[in-house]
């Protein structure tokens, strides 16, 4: 059911954003820091501990991996609507916070890919352990 994902995902964004401004109280900027982000992590973190665990049916399956998939374009759209420009004007610091973190996921990747060894899935792609 499709239901059983919204609620879901209403969870992730509601923790996420609560992280996000309890984040930013803690580090003294009256913003919600990554709020939107947490949010993401957990809806990720959430679907891949349900699948393994075998709690939710193929419906539930299909309501979640529905909106996982139209979180992202919304994550875009609210990210429209932040202040760019201002961000840019404020100096090299704002700047090295977005990339330096940017490249330091990109190095990863290789690194994450040597680690991983392709475990069993089935044709729904949730992981099985070999009994």
């Amino acid at each position: 059911m499709i239901i059983y994902g919204v609620a879901i995902l209403a969870f992730c964004y509601v923790t996420g954003q609560l992280i996000g401004e309890l984040l930013g109280r803690l580090i003294g900027v009256d913003a919600n820091v990554g709020g939107v982000g947490f949010a993401m992590l957990l809806l990720i973190l959430l679907n891949d501990w349900f699948a393994k665990k075998g709690y939710t049916n193929k419906l539930t399956d299909n309501g979640i991996q529905f909106w996982s998939q139209m979180y992202i374009p919304i994550v875009v759209a609210m990210s429209a609507i932040q202040n760019v420009k201002v961000a840019v004007s404020s100096g090299v610091i704002a700047l090295a916070a977005g990339i330096v973190p940017v490249l330091l996921c990109l190095a990863m990747i290789p690194l994450l890919a040597k680690l991983t060894k392709a475990k069993p899935v089935d044709e729904h792609g949730h992981y099985h352990p070999v009994s």
